[in-house]
């Protein structure tokens, strides 16, 4: 591997970590509305609070935008991680990217917990962590949202339904491996474990007030005034 390669490899990296810092609730909120999200409600700067702030249309575009993020950074590592084939011999090319999309899309999952653009102050990075999913393990992506789904159906708590999908995710990943028919990946399977613990970390607080019966279920509409 030449020093040309490790230097696109590390471009990549800037390159995710400044796009998934892009916070769209933030600039959105404080461009259109004039407030900023991070001092309403829950006081962060995701879908689910803008939407509580602003309401549902800016709170979906927030939502797309935390998603493309993830995916963007996934998908960039087909041009900056196509420069090197193989590892030593021991890894195969299309083994390798499937690495280099992991690694640019925690980058950007790092980026939007801690956006470089506003203070390194972000929000918990579901929806970006989405996007990254989308990008590496499509095949899960009808079993990960029917769990969300049903989830919040029942529980009304967007809280609940994303610790309960990120517990079930690397449960998903290595039982459906022939049904769904795709190639297991040890650093996947630790991804997919990180996953399972990093939401629930991010979501410390909901718990809390979940098993105190004092988290607020969502509604589809603005509840906080501003």
């Amino acid at each position: 591997m030449t020093l040309i390669h490790y230097i696109m490899l590390g471009v990549g990296g800037i390159f995710a970590y400044l796009i998934g810092s892009i916070p769209s609730a933030v600039w959105i909120g404080k461009s259109f509305y004039g407030v900023d999200v991070r001092e309403k409600g829950s006081k962060n700067s995701g879908a689910t609070n803008t939407i509580r702030v602003l309401g549902l249309l800016p709170g979906l575009f927030v939502l797309g935008i935390d998603a493309f993020k993830g995916w963007i950074a996934v998908y960039i590592a087909n041009f900056f991680g196509r420069f090197y084939t193989d590892i030593w011999g021991m890894v195969s090319g299309a083994e390798y990217l499937t690495y280099y999309k992991l690694v640019l899309g925690v980058i950007a999952v790092i980026g939007h917990a801690l956006p470089i653009y506003v203070g390194f102050k972000g929000g918990k990075g579901v929806a970006t962590m989405l996007g990254v999913i989308i990008g590496i393990f499509e095949p899960l992506l009808p079993l990960i949202l029917a769990i969300f789904i049903v989830t919040f159906v029942f529980s009304k708590f967007i809280s609940l339904a994303s610790i309960t999908t990120s517990i079930a995710f690397p449960i998903l990943y290595i039982t459906c491996e022939h049904w769904l028919n795709y190639n297991i990946y040890i650093p996947l399977i630790v991804f997919t474990c990180m996953v399972a613990l990093f939401i629930p970390y991010t979501h410390r607080k909901n718990i809390k007030r979940l098993l105190k019966k004092e988290e607020p279920k969502f509604r589809f509409k603005k509840t906080v005034d501003e």
